[in-house]
Parts: structure tokens; sequence; C-alpha cells
């Protein structure tokens, strides 16, 4: 039997089984032996020019209205504007390696900034201006090229389609010189890789996007595709429009590589965490300031899953696959696909020096030193060429501590912090910062994308078929950028703990409001408390209290009582007198690893595998996570749930009022949209099903966003009564929102039309079928086992798969007699291949999280109310 012919329908063909189951190299790597003795001095770095605006001016206002120091002000920075390069990624390498188009000018057109928060979620940057408006320093849509006009643009617009750009990071002032870092000398020599490869580029007029010109411009070729410059529709228009050619309805001009747009697009760590300050929310969350904005808290409103698939048709399988999570989450492995279907909110930080850290984790990783004595090997040891004593040495150790810097003062905490929902990122938390950068496209030709699963590549002798480990000691020699942030990783970690990240209670929250429309207004926690009890009993918030303690603090809270006492006699809000502003003590959570069958919540994103051994992001997780205990009673098959995985670490009830909709997937509460005023940006869909998993013909009304405090709360409430109350949530579930039309094999071209070879071109999978299974059916290895089950069974007896022999062997003869009939035959074996090649089976997305279902339905008010006060 030959590969090539189940090749031939492998990515594409198999999937339609779901209509039956569920319808420049910087440095050398030379070692320092062979470098100079004496350290070269750094070049000079390239200052950029002078903008008539300082786009920096709001970042310094911000850092001085939040009282930052030097260093978490770097860190601010960094966060919101930092690329790191991977704006590359986002205009070439994404397009070509990974085959999904990004239409950023559907994204961020000046004509639409008003409609773009309820289209995408995206926080708009107050800095930029619709040119044409009044006091908008661009008159036309041309000057811009139909992007929003912004601070740093009278210089950068100067060189689009020419060379000789200098990013304003050139300009960035570091922090001083921590005397305690080996590579500093004590203080005394700053060996900081250039802020250039920092890259910063200018806003997009979207916070968290950021554009570069594009040296390779040509303005005569666009203005002939487009009409004019200011115009998009050529270069997104469909190829059949001008070719005529079916399957030419599938694929636009942003695919054609002989066309450059006059942007390179990149993305910040901000681009997903930048949001409204539940204290300070806009008036209008289109138009906000300045001041309404944190970049902490994280974008309960994103639709980044949309974004990124933007340029797609919503017919295509990536589309169908990525383009579904709610708002506010976003499957962060759905490019390093690990074929499971597993969105995840956007993480909240808050309160992070209150966070736990975890003595004794046996963690393998780089760390810095200032010389590598006799080691030669660089797998072992290396030091940067041209640097004095800038070294990094890779062991394995169970002591290491964690640093934060409050308010200037050094902490040094005793462990090390479990991060990401099932506590995989658990090296430090340096390298949890700096991994995000690689997921957003980083260093991605260097050292990223070699190692990601390539879906259409079924051979398993050939590179792609599966993940290979990242080797972070290979990309630090190799990506300027990797080093550039590395070595300001202490400023956003500054950052992280700053007072950006501090506490936003309701109660102040409340008082704000109040006062913003009457100054002399006043509102104390008596005020508060009573109208909590007003609306949830008397006596509410003290029972609540009682109610807490008894049955969720266990892993709420992160004061043991073998520490803090008993939890009856806790004050949970109690603040860290050590703490230089104060905070409160408890983080409301204690991160610990839970068995996801314990929770019960949807389980498909505890067995995600990215950070397994031998997977993309081994190097990144403790040797203590990888040898977690398997959880016995998850229902997939051991090989599915080994390495770490089967665990979820509770979150943070810190201002868990301003959080919601709940859970790590925002599937419990009520489901929130925007409804935009283009209806062709309106990505809500329909989640709630019947028992047999078919849509309900009424559904719920969504919840407009609404960042407001009154909105905030109402949406928690809401999200409560779906906690506590699970009989009465309804069902959960997400399909397929359109038809899905894969082109499968060889289809010649006559002069006029397609003609597939063998009858057989095209795969048809209905709207209504499982999004979750499109994700985790394993189709390379199911190719594979039919490939071997006619060539060489034996291999596949070694394998331990000597009951599937049969089945296989019959389906590949069918499907060698009768091609045209793959999907069918697929389709009739459904239950087989949902046993032995689903990664994930779990279907129902609010399931779970029960405790508490047993309560009074007047101590689930008083639940309600004290965690409003949290």
């Amino acid at each position: 039997m030959k590969r090539a012919l189940l090749a031939a329908f492998a990515a594409a063909a198999i999937l339609g089984v779901g209509v039956g189951v569920f319808q420049s190299r910087g440095v050398s790597p030379a070692h320092a032996e062979n470098a100079p003795v004496v350290a070269a001095a750094p070049p000079a770095k390239p200052l950029p020019e002078a903008s008539l605006v300082d786009q920096d001016a709001p970042y310094h206002e911000a850092c001085a209205r939040e009282g930052l120091n030097d260093s978490e002000c770097v860190g601010r920075l960094i966060w919101f504007k930092a690329t790191a390069g991977n704006d590359r990624f986002h205009t070439y390498t994404f397009q070509q390696r990974i085959g999904v188009l990004v239409d950023w000018f559907r994204v961020l057109r000046g004509d639409q900034r008003d409609d773009r928060f309820w289209a995408w979620g995206i926080i708009n940057d107050p800095a930029c201006c619709k040119p044409g408006d009044a006091d908008c320093p661009a008159k036309s849509a041309e000057e811009t090229y139909g992007f929003d006009w912004c601070p740093g643009d009278d210089v950068l617009l100067k060189y689009v389609g020419k060379p000789g750009y200098v990013d304003p990071a050139c300009g960035l002032q570091d922090a001083p010189l921590d005397a305690n870092d080996p590579h500093s000398q004590a203080g005394k020599e700053d060996q900081r890789h250039s802020a250039c490869d920092l890259k910063f580029g200018t806003s997009t007029g979207a916070l968290g996007i950021r554009k570069f010109p594009n040296p390779r411009f040509d303005a005569a070729k666009w203005k002939q595709l487009n009409g004019d410059l200011a115009n998009w529709s050529g270069f997104s228009r469909l190829m059949a429009t001008t070719t005529g050619i079916e399957s030419d309805q599938r694929v636009s001009k942003l695919a054609d590589a002989s066309v450059e747009p006059p942007f390179l697009i990149g993305t910040s760590c901000g681009s997903c965490h930048i949001a409204f300050d539940p204290l300070n929310p806009p008036a209008d969350p289109a138009h906000p300031k300045w001041e309404n904005i944190k970049g902490l808290i994280g974008n309960q409103y994103t639709r980044m899953s949309e974004l990124l698939g933007s340029g797609m048709p919503i017919s295509s399988l990536e589309y169908q696959m990525f383009a579904h999570a709610r708002p506010g989450a976003t499957d962060t492995s759905a490019i390093s696909h690990d074929q499971i279907n597993n969105p995840g909110t956007i993480n909240a930080l808050i309160n992070v020096a209150q966070r736990p850290v975890f003595k004794g984790e046996t963690v393998s990783k780089w760390r810095k030193t200032n010389s590598c004595g006799v080691e030669k090997d660089e797998d072992k040891c290396w030091c940067e060429p041209g640097r004095n004593g800038k070294c990094w040495q890779k062991s394995t150790r169970e002591d290491d501590t964690t640093v934060v810097n409050l308010g200037g003062q050094r902490v040094v905490l005793p462990g090390v912090h479990h991060i990401l929902k099932g506590g995989e990122d658990s090296i430090g938390a340096h390298e949890a910062i700096q991994r995000v950068y690689f997921n957003i496209g980083s260093c991605s030709e260097q050292c990223w994308v070699n190692h990601l699963s390539d879906m259409r590549q079924v051979d398993p002798a050939q590179r792609g078929f599966g993940q290979t480990s990242f080797n972070i000691g290979q990309c630090r020699r190799d990506c300027p950028n990797f080093r550039a942030i590395e070595d300001r990783l202490q400023n956003v970690l500054d950052f992280f703990a700053s007072a950006e990240s501090d506490e936003a209670d309701l109660q102040v929250a409340m008082a704000k409001a109040r006062q913003a429309s009457d100054p002399a207004a006043t509102y104390s926690r008596a005020d508060f408390v009573a109208d909590l009890e007003k609306e949830f009993g008397k006596g509410a918030v003290s029972r609540g209290q009682t109610v807490f303690a008894d049955n969720c603090a266990r892993c709420h809270s992160s004061i043991p009582e073998s520490a803090g006492g008993p939890f009856r006699n806790r004050d949970f809000a109690a603040a860290n007198e050590q703490h230089p502003r104060k905070v409160r003590a408890d983080f409301l959570g204690n991160d610990q690893a839970t068995p996801v069958t314990e929770v019960g919540t949807f389980r498909c994103r505890a067995l995600h595998s990215n950070h397994k051994p031998g997977h993309l992001y081994m190097e990144y997780a403790s040797a203590t996570v990888h040898n977690r205990p398997v959880v016995a009673d998850i229902p997939e098959r051991v090989e599915l749930k080994d390495g770490g995985r089967g665990y979820y670490r509770n979150v943070s009830l810190i201002n868990v009022w301003a959080t919601a909709p709940f859970m790590h997937n925002n599937a419990i509460g009520p489901e929130i949209c925007g409804q935009p005023a283009n209806k062709g940006n309106d990505f809500h869909r329909a989640r709630y099903v019947d028992s047999n998993g078919k849509l309900l013909e009424k559904q719920p009304d969504c919840l407009r966003y609404d960042p407001s405090v009154e909105g905030r709360f109402k949406l928690f409430k809401l999200s409560m009564a779906d906690l506590l109350h699970p009989k009465d949530r309804g069902i959960k579930r997400t399909l397929t929102n359109s038809d899905l039309l894969i082109d499968v094999g060889i289809r010649p071209l006559d002069g006029k039309i397609e003609k597939p070879l063998g009858g057989f071109g095209q795969v048809k999978i209905p709207a209504g079928s499982s999004a979750g299974f499109l994700n985790g059916v394993m189709h390379k290895q199911l190719v594979d086992d039919l490939f071997l089950a006619k060539r060489d069974p034996a291999r596949l007896e070694a394998a331990g798969k000597k009951g599937l022999l049969p089945t296989l062997q019959a389906m590949a003869d069918e499907i060698l007699k009768q091609p045209s009939r793959f999907v069918d035959i697929l389709r009739e074996k459904r239950d087989f291949i949902s046993a032995n090649y689903e990664t994930c089976s779990q279907e129902i997305e609010n399931e779970g999280h029960r405790f508490g279902e047993d309560l009074s339905e007047a101590d689930k008010k008083a639940l309600t109310a004290f965690l409003a006060t949290l």
C-alpha cells in the first residue's frame, strides 16, 4: 500500500470523520575560550530620529501616576511595546510556514476605529487618531495607508518602502544596573544587549499591536492592486475574482508573496494583557483615556483567535479549528499545535508578589555565571563573545529562588512559581515571561518553527511530523532578540510586582464611580457591606466568610492553617505589613496542582502536551512537574495523560468580581459579545445545546461587553449563580458555524476548470460538527497506522497495537478500492477512531466545579456577597 495515496487525503479527509463522530545571527557560537580575552566595546547604539510627538510621554506619565521606579517603568515599556522581532513572523513566517493569513487592515483600519473594541476586543491607543479628524496630524487616510496616525509616525512613514529606519527602542533609557547581577560585574559594567532588538515600532492604534515600515513596499504596485494607498481591498480580495477557479474562492491575495504591504505588524505581550482598569473604567470603551488602562489585569474581551485567523475564509480548516475561543480566551498552543482543543483565559496578574512559590523543585536550566572555567561543552556552559564574563551555565538544582524588587527593596522568595493553567511553566518567573515571546513569534526562524508540528506532514520520517524540543541555549546564541529581552527580564518582573498589579477592590471602585459624578461623595467599607446585605440578606458578608472558610479556603487561600491558624478565625483581607504598599497578604489561591478529575472542569486544557518531555517547551517545565503522578481516572489513554499532565492549578480569587465569566475557558457564566456595527466582524456564536449535542433553536441572549463597575459586578453575580447551580447552567459545546471545505489531492487545471484526480477532490464537513474533534483527531497517527497495517503489521504489533490490526487492514483495503469513499469509510468506523485516535473526548465545556452545589440558597447568596469583597 502506498503511503502517498493515504497522505493525499490525510490532513483534511480524516477530519471529515467529524461528520459522523460529532456531526541574522547576532553572535558566533564560539566558546569563550576562543573569544577575546579583553572584552570588546559593544557597537554604538544608533539613535532614533526625534518625532514631533513623544510617544513615550504617556507611558512615563503612567509610571509617575502609579509610583513606579526606573526598573518597573522600563519593564512596563517593554511589556506594552516590545515585539522582540515578531513582526517578521506575523508578516511572513505565519503565512508561509503555518499557512494562516492575517488581514491586518480588516482589524486595524482607521475608518473603523470606533468599532474596533466591539469587534475584536482591542483596546484603542488613546494617543492615536483617525486621519482627517480634528487635530489629527494626518489629514487623509492615504498618508497612513489606511491606518490610524500614532505618535512617531511622522518619522516612521518616511521609511515605508525605504531602508534606514532606526527603531524607537534604540532610544530606551535602561534602568540602573543591578549590582547583584553576575553579568554586571558588581554593577560596574553594562553588558546588556542593544535595546534596538526589543523592536518597539509605533502603535497601530491598538495597544500592544505595533507597526514597522516595510522597506520592500512598492507604492506603485500597491496602488495598481488596490486603487489608492489607503485601500487594502485588492490585497484581501479572493483570488477567484480574477481567476474564476473554484478552489480560489478559499484563497485571497494575502497569500501572494510578491505583494508586500506597507507595514510589518508585530505584537507585544501587552496585546492580550492590556485592559481597562476595574477601578477607573472608561466612559466609552471605544475612546479610553490613559488613566483607564492597566497593563496586567488581562483583556477579558480579546478576540485574539479570530484576529489571527482574520484573513482565512470561514470555511477553512484552520479557521474552524482555532477561531472559536470565547472572548477573553485563546488557544495559546494553536500555532504550536498539539492536536488538543484547549483555549484558556488571559491570566490576570494581580498582587504578584504574594503569589505562592514552591521550594525544592528539581529544575534543569541555564543560570547566569561570570565564567565557564574549564568547561568547553557549549551545551553545558556558554559565554557571549566580546563580553566580559557574560556566561550561562546549565545545571540541575533544587534550591532556586525568585528575586522581586518591591519599590526598590530586594526580596528573595524561597522557590519558583508555577505558571500557566496547569503550572507547566515551572523553572522560574524569568523563563516563563520569556517563553511567551517565543509563543507569539519572537526568534521564530532562528529557534522555533522548525520544532513545530506540520498538520499536513504525515510521513513520520520527515521534519514536522511531530514536535521537537525548543533549545534555550541555541536560541540565546543565535537570536539577538532573545538576548535583548533576557537582559531585561528582571525589569519586567519588577513591573509585575509593582503597584500596577495591586488589587482593585469593588468597594474602592464603587467609591470612585460615585466621586466621578460628585467629587464630594463618600462610600465607606460600612456603606459597601450595607449595600451587599440589602441585596443578599442581613449578615450575608459575615456568613459568607464562614461559608468560604469551611468550603473554599483549603484551595483558595495561599496561607495554610498550619501557618495562619484556622480558616474560620482568619481575616482574608488582612494586609501584609512587610509589603511596602501593604497589599492583601493572602493571594486567595494556593497554586497547587489539583487533578482535573477532582475539579471536574473541561479537561482538554489539562491534557495539553507542549511541556511534556520531548515536546516543544519541555525545557520550561521542571522535572518535578514532569514526574507528577498520572491521574488514573482521566478516561483518555495513558500516553495522552503522562508527562505531568492532567492537572489544573486553582486561581486566585482576588478581585474575582472583575474577572467573570469563570473557569479557565470562561465557560461558566453568561456568554458575552461585542455586537459590533460591522456585522462581518461579529464573531459571537451559539454555544448552548440540547442533550443530544444539537444547538438549541432559542439561544440565551449574550451580554454585551461592559467594563463599567456595574457591568463587571452584574456579570460576576450571574456567573456566581451558574457556578453554584450546576443543574441550571445549560449545556455548552462548541460546534463549527460554517460548512468546512477542504481541497484534497492533486487538482489539474485544464485551462478553465479543475479536475481532481480520482474524482475525489474535496471534503465537506457540514456546519454543526464538533470543533473539538477537528482539533483532537490524531490524523497523522491514523494515516501511519493504516500504512503499516498493510506494509509492516509486525511494527504495529510491536507497538502494542495488535488489537487494532484487523480494523485498520479492513479500512485500508476499502480506501484502496474506493478512494472516493474515504470519508464514508471513516464515518463507518467513528467509534473505533474516537477510542484510539482522539486526544480528548470531552465535549461539554461548562461542566464541573460543583463545590457549593449543596449549600442552602441563603449560603449561596452569602458566599457571593463575601467574594464580592475580596
